[in-house]
């Protein structure tokens, strides 16, 4: 199987990862993290990439590593990850999100679109999304024309607001979601168990660029068996 160009560096993913185990409360405040060639067994990575990894958290005030001691875990609730504004974790908490492209087309905003952007085109979307491994969500993602004149999915990275602002200038501030049930759309992937027109978590996404104006729309269908929507307050 070839490489995926969008995935993130092993290094990153491994620190999102334990990021969200930590957001989770499935690695507790003050817990001494095991030795690391022994974590790094267990995480299937190398320790040159868990070392990489560790060096992350610790910047970002996450992780103490005390010289002779080990390594221990620091709680902090503005600590933001790659993925701090994905809010989906498996049901027993966390889980590293990875995405799957399905399709990236440019058209003329549809008419059951809200009102969004300047421009009457928009780039859409449609990823299937992994938690650690096991499908859970299917997504719509709407971008407003003015910021791009072409994408396909060859641009694309796994973690779309990480593209934006690294390709296009947008910076994701603040997003709006709205939860509730939906059905499955008959677009789905055979790949994601739940079968179309079944129903499913919903989610309505209203994401603001870094001047205030809405930027992208989204919609999100995710399987209850498997992820619930989480969002802590800071």
């Amino acid at each position: 199987m070839p490489a995926d160009h969008s995935a993130l560096p092993k290094y990153v993913q491994t620190a999102e990862l334990l990021i969200r185990e930590i957001a989770a409360g499935r690695i507790a405040d003050g817990a001494r993290l095991k030795p690391e060639r022994e974590m790094a067994v267990d995480l299937g990575v190398s320790i040159g990439t868990l070392r990489k990894a560790l060096d992350d958290l610790t910047e970002k005030g996450l992780l103490d590593r005390v010289h002779g001691s080990g390594n221990y875990v620091r709680h902090r609730a503005e600590a933001a990850g790659v993925y701090a504004f994905f809010r989906l974790e498996l049901l027993g908490g966390g889980g590293l999100p990875t995405a799957m492209t399905l399709s990236v087309d440019g058209m003329a905003k549809p008419d059951d679109l809200p009102d969004f952007g300047p421009s009457e085109r928009a780039f859409r979307i449609r990823r299937l999304r992994h938690l650690s491994g096991t499908p859970a969500a299917l997504e719509e993602i709407w971008l407003d024309g003015s910021w791009a004149d072409h994408l396909s999915k060859a641009d694309l990275s796994e973690s779309l607001y990480l593209f934006y602002r690294q390709r296009l200038g947008l910076w994701i501030s603040g997003a709006e979601d709205r939860i509730g049930l939906a059905p499955i759309p008959d677009w789905s992937d055979n790949r994601f168990p739940p079968r179309p027109g079944t129903l499913a978590g919903y989610i309505e996404r209203f994401s603001r660029s870094q001047d205030g104006a809405l930027a992208e729309y989204s919609r999100t269908w995710f399987d209850t068996g498997v992820a619930r929507y989480v969002s802590r307050l800071r």
